[in-house]
């Protein structure tokens, strides 16, 4: 049985995010709606990252199985056909290699929280950007980002529902930049805690409006309590950018299970 492996995007606002959900429409429903109507089959289609309700992405990837072969330009054309006008697009079809597992086989997962920071607010990306109107200091929120970066127990950066058994995480990249009125977080790692971004990007939100400072940031990472820690920043603003499939070490504790409900 061929398995396959496609790169999706999709704007998540009109969905209740990727999992099937009995409360709304789900991104996974919807390929699998797509994927029956041209082969007349419903495999479940699994995702790399289960994004939450209103989250986006650019760079998802999810594999699914058929029990015949077909040709991969096929697969994306026809899919993206029964996926009218719904906003979600099959960037890329291919065989998936031997093995592969669209989550579990994930080494890294990049995600891009996108803040506009100008008093207007935005007519062109409604929906996809946060808006701060107030002023944000990015320096101070790039220097506390600092001390996010590396192994540690996100105890304080997870939702009170999240199921992982585990708040160690490894953060290799926490990065905050300003591209003109826009602010960007880039937050990269093997895998994340249910909302671990947005508690994150809210956290630092503090910090740009010199609400918090560095050593709040450090207080709130050692305390290991949720109500330490800043609010979680509104989903519309992140955008799962990437996923990657390495070979390479496992990280202890890692590997175990990509929550990934931002």
């Amino acid at each position: 049985m061929p398995r396959y492996k496609l790169s999706v995007e999709y704007d998540g606002e009109p969905f209740v995010g990727w999992q099937r959900q009995p409360n709304g429409p789900s991104v996974q429903v919807a390929l699998e709606e797509a994927v029956f109507a041209f082969s007349g089959e419903r495999p479940p289609v699994q995702a790399a990252g289960r994004t939450d309700t209103g989250v986006h992405a650019r760079g998802q990837v999810v594999h699914l199985d058929l029990t015949r072969e077909w040709p991969v330009e096929t697969i994306r054309s026809a899919i993206n056909f029964h996926l009218k006008p719904q906003p979600v697009s099959v960037l890329v079809a291919e065989l998936a290699p031997p093995g592969f597992h669209a989550r579990f086989s994930a080494t890294w997962r990049r995600y891009r929280y996108r803040i506009i920071n100008r008093r207007a607010p935005p007519a062109l990306d409604r929906g996809q950007l946060w808006h701060v109107p107030g002023s944000l200091d990015v320096d101070l929120m790039a220097d506390a980002a600092t001390v996010l970066v590396g192994r540690h127990d996100f105890n304080s950066f997870r939702s009170t529902s999240c199921q992982s058994p585990s708040a160690l995480k490894t953060l290799d990249l926490l990065k905050v930049s300003r591209l003109g009125e826009e602010i960007h977080v880039d937050v990269g790692s093997r895998s994340f805690l249910h909302n671990q971004v947005r508690i994150i990007v809210g956290t630092l939100h503090l910090v740009g409006r010199c609400q918090w400072t560095r050593g709040d940031v450090e207080a709130a990472l050692a305390a290991r309590d949720r109500a330490r820690a800043g609010p979680t920043a509104p989903p519309h603003g992140l955008c799962l950018m990437e996923v990657r499939y390495e070979l390479g070490p496992d990280r202890d504790g890692d590997s175990e299970e990509a929550i990934d409900d931002q």
